[in-house]
Protein backbone atom coordinates (compact mmCIF):
# COMPACT_ATOMS: atom_id res chain seq x y z
CA UNK A 1 0.00 0.00 0.00
CA UNK A 2 1.25 3.46 -0.87
CA UNK A 3 0.10 6.95 0.02
CA UNK A 4 0.08 9.34 -2.94
CA UNK A 5 -0.26 13.03 -2.12
CA UNK A 6 -1.24 15.71 -4.61
CA UNK A 7 0.31 19.11 -4.03
CA UNK A 8 -0.83 22.55 -5.17
CA UNK A 9 -4.36 21.55 -6.21
CA UNK A 10 -6.26 24.57 -4.80
CA UNK A 11 -5.48 28.04 -6.14
CA UNK A 12 -6.08 29.77 -2.79
CA UNK A 13 -3.58 27.46 -1.05
CA UNK A 14 -1.02 27.99 -3.81
CA UNK A 15 -1.31 31.73 -3.29
CA UNK A 16 -1.00 31.59 0.49
CA UNK A 17 2.36 29.78 0.16
CA UNK A 18 3.51 31.95 -2.77
CA UNK A 19 3.88 29.00 -5.13
CA UNK A 20 3.30 28.82 -8.88
CA UNK A 21 0.19 27.18 -10.33
CA UNK A 22 1.37 23.86 -11.82
CA UNK A 23 0.76 22.97 -15.45
CA UNK A 24 0.09 19.36 -14.48
CA UNK A 25 -0.57 17.52 -11.21
CA UNK A 26 2.27 17.49 -8.70
CA UNK A 27 2.55 14.48 -6.42
CA UNK A 28 4.79 12.93 -3.81
CA UNK A 29 4.66 9.79 -1.65
CA UNK A 30 4.39 9.01 2.03
CA UNK A 31 5.35 5.56 3.41
CA UNK A 32 2.76 3.33 5.08
CA UNK A 33 4.41 4.11 8.45
CA UNK A 34 3.00 7.65 8.08
CA UNK A 35 -0.55 6.40 8.66
CA UNK A 36 -2.24 7.35 11.93
CA UNK A 37 -5.56 5.54 12.33
CA UNK A 38 -8.58 5.38 14.66
CA UNK A 39 -8.29 9.03 15.79
CA UNK A 40 -5.13 8.29 17.72
CA UNK A 41 -3.11 11.27 19.00
CA UNK A 42 -0.30 12.84 17.01
CA UNK A 43 2.93 13.19 18.98
CA UNK A 44 4.88 16.32 18.13
CA UNK A 45 8.27 15.21 16.74
CA UNK A 46 11.52 16.50 18.21
CA UNK A 47 13.06 17.30 14.82
CA UNK A 48 10.70 20.18 13.98
CA UNK A 49 9.43 23.39 15.57
CA UNK A 50 6.82 24.12 12.88
CA UNK A 51 4.41 21.23 12.30
CA UNK A 52 1.44 22.35 10.20
CA UNK A 53 -1.90 20.74 9.32
CA UNK A 54 -3.32 20.29 5.81
CA UNK A 55 -6.79 18.70 5.55
CA UNK A 56 -7.57 16.77 2.36
CA UNK A 57 -10.15 14.55 0.71
CA UNK A 58 -8.67 11.05 0.39
CA UNK A 59 -9.57 8.45 -2.22
CA UNK A 60 -9.10 4.71 -1.74
CA UNK A 61 -8.19 2.67 -4.83
CA UNK A 62 -10.26 -0.52 -5.25
CA UNK A 63 -8.44 -2.41 -8.03
CA UNK A 64 -5.15 -2.59 -9.88
CA UNK A 65 -4.71 -0.13 -12.73
CA UNK A 66 -2.04 1.29 -15.01
CA UNK A 67 -2.39 3.92 -17.76
CA UNK A 68 -6.00 4.49 -16.72
CA UNK A 69 -8.05 6.57 -19.13
CA UNK A 70 -9.77 9.54 -17.56
CA UNK A 71 -13.27 8.39 -18.52
CA UNK A 72 -12.76 5.14 -16.59
CA UNK A 73 -10.86 6.59 -13.62
CA UNK A 74 -13.69 6.52 -11.10
CA UNK A 75 -14.22 2.79 -11.60
CA UNK A 76 -10.88 2.41 -9.78
CA UNK A 77 -12.12 4.21 -6.67
CA UNK A 78 -15.31 3.69 -4.66
CA UNK A 79 -14.52 5.11 -1.20
CA UNK A 80 -13.61 8.52 0.20
CA UNK A 81 -12.45 9.85 3.56
CA UNK A 82 -10.46 12.67 5.10
CA UNK A 83 -6.79 12.84 5.89
CA UNK A 84 -4.32 15.25 7.41
CA UNK A 85 -1.04 15.83 5.62
CA UNK A 86 1.01 16.84 8.66
CA UNK A 87 4.00 18.80 7.39
CA UNK A 88 7.25 19.84 9.03
CA UNK A 89 7.16 23.24 7.35
CA UNK A 90 10.58 24.29 8.62
CA UNK A 91 12.18 21.18 7.12
CA UNK A 92 10.22 21.66 3.90
CA UNK A 93 11.27 25.30 3.49
CA UNK A 94 14.89 24.39 4.12
CA UNK A 95 14.68 21.61 1.52
CA UNK A 96 13.09 23.99 -1.01
CA UNK A 97 15.92 26.51 -0.57
CA UNK A 98 18.45 23.79 -1.35
CA UNK A 99 16.35 22.19 -4.14
CA UNK A 100 16.23 18.96 -2.14
CA UNK A 101 13.40 16.39 -1.78
CA UNK A 102 10.65 16.82 0.82
CA UNK A 103 10.76 13.25 2.15
CA UNK A 104 11.69 14.13 5.73
CA UNK A 105 9.21 17.02 5.87
CA UNK A 106 6.25 15.05 4.55
CA UNK A 107 6.89 11.36 5.12
CA UNK A 108 7.80 11.08 8.78
CA UNK A 109 6.02 8.58 11.06
CA UNK A 110 2.36 9.42 11.84
CA UNK A 111 2.31 12.30 9.35
CA UNK A 112 -0.86 10.97 7.68
CA UNK A 113 -3.79 10.83 10.14
CA UNK A 114 -6.71 9.20 8.31
CA UNK A 115 -10.45 8.88 8.93
CA UNK A 116 -12.73 5.96 8.22
CA UNK A 117 -13.96 5.71 4.64
CA UNK A 118 -17.41 6.07 3.09
CA UNK A 119 -18.86 4.86 -0.22
CA UNK A 120 -18.60 7.47 -2.94
CA UNK A 121 -22.09 6.38 -3.95
CA UNK A 122 -23.54 8.33 -1.01
CA UNK A 123 -22.56 11.57 -2.76
CA UNK A 124 -24.73 12.66 -5.68
CA UNK A 125 -21.90 14.66 -7.26
CA UNK A 126 -18.22 13.87 -6.63
CA UNK A 127 -17.35 17.30 -8.02
CA UNK A 128 -19.25 18.98 -5.19
CA UNK A 129 -18.08 17.43 -1.91
CA UNK A 130 -17.49 19.91 0.90
CA UNK A 131 -15.20 19.46 3.89
CA UNK A 132 -13.70 21.58 6.63
CA UNK A 133 -11.26 21.50 9.53
CA UNK A 134 -11.71 22.87 13.03
CA UNK A 135 -8.78 23.76 15.27
CA UNK A 136 -9.82 23.89 18.93
CA UNK A 137 -13.42 24.41 17.85
CA UNK A 138 -12.82 27.17 15.29
CA UNK A 139 -12.95 26.56 11.54
CA UNK A 140 -9.57 27.12 9.88
CA UNK A 141 -9.98 25.37 6.51
CA UNK A 142 -12.93 25.02 4.15
CA UNK A 143 -12.77 23.13 0.88
CA UNK A 144 -14.90 21.66 -1.87
CA UNK A 145 -13.95 19.23 -4.60
CA UNK A 146 -15.38 21.70 -7.14
CA UNK A 147 -12.48 24.03 -6.36
CA UNK A 148 -9.72 21.55 -7.18
CA UNK A 149 -7.55 22.43 -10.18
CA UNK A 150 -7.31 18.74 -11.05
CA UNK A 151 -10.35 16.52 -10.53
CA UNK A 152 -10.40 13.04 -9.03
CA UNK A 153 -10.44 11.65 -12.57
CA UNK A 154 -7.48 13.82 -13.63
CA UNK A 155 -5.45 12.72 -10.63
CA UNK A 156 -6.08 8.98 -10.95
CA UNK A 157 -5.39 9.01 -14.68
CA UNK A 158 -2.23 11.11 -14.35
CA UNK A 159 -0.63 9.21 -11.47
CA UNK A 160 -1.32 5.86 -13.19
CA UNK A 161 0.87 6.95 -16.09
CA UNK A 162 3.90 6.71 -13.83
CA UNK A 163 3.10 3.99 -11.31
CA UNK A 164 0.68 1.12 -11.01
CA UNK A 165 -2.19 1.78 -8.65
CA UNK A 166 -3.02 -1.14 -6.39
CA UNK A 167 -5.98 -2.08 -4.24
CA UNK A 168 -5.83 -0.16 -0.96
CA UNK A 169 -3.61 2.66 -2.21
CA UNK A 170 -4.63 6.06 -0.84
CA UNK A 171 -4.62 9.35 -2.75
CA UNK A 172 -4.60 12.59 -0.78
CA UNK A 173 -6.09 15.06 -3.28
CA UNK A 174 -4.72 18.41 -2.09
CA UNK A 175 -5.53 21.00 0.57
CA UNK A 176 -7.38 24.33 0.46
CA UNK A 177 -6.17 27.58 2.04
CA UNK A 178 -5.93 28.01 5.79
CA UNK A 179 -3.04 25.71 6.63
CA UNK A 180 -1.23 26.58 9.83
CA UNK A 181 0.81 25.41 12.79
CA UNK A 182 -0.21 23.19 15.68
CA UNK A 183 1.06 23.04 19.23
CA UNK A 184 0.83 20.48 22.00
CA UNK A 185 -2.68 20.49 23.45
CA UNK A 186 -4.44 21.42 20.19
CA UNK A 187 -7.31 19.32 18.81
CA UNK A 188 -7.99 19.00 15.07
CA UNK A 189 -11.42 17.85 13.85
CA UNK A 190 -12.22 17.08 10.23
CA UNK A 191 -15.75 17.24 8.81
CA UNK A 192 -16.95 15.61 5.59
CA UNK A 193 -20.08 17.49 4.56
CA UNK A 194 -21.96 17.73 7.90
CA UNK A 195 -20.37 14.74 9.66
CA UNK A 196 -17.31 14.82 11.89
CA UNK A 197 -15.20 11.84 10.88
CA UNK A 198 -11.66 12.72 11.95
CA UNK A 199 -10.21 13.84 15.26
CA UNK A 200 -6.56 14.26 16.13
CA UNK A 201 -5.19 15.54 19.42
CA UNK A 202 -1.65 16.94 19.49
CA UNK A 203 0.53 15.62 22.29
Amino acid sequence: MKIICIGRNYVDHIRELNNAVPGEPVFFLKPDTALLIRNRPFYYPSFSTDIQYELELVLKINKVGKHIQKQFAMTYCDEIGLGLDMTARDLQENAKKKSLPWAAAKGFDQSAPISRFFPLSRFSDTRNISFHLNLNGSTVQKGNSSLMIYSFEDIISYVSRFMTLRTGDLIYTGTPAGVGPVKIGDVLEGWLEEEKILKCGIK
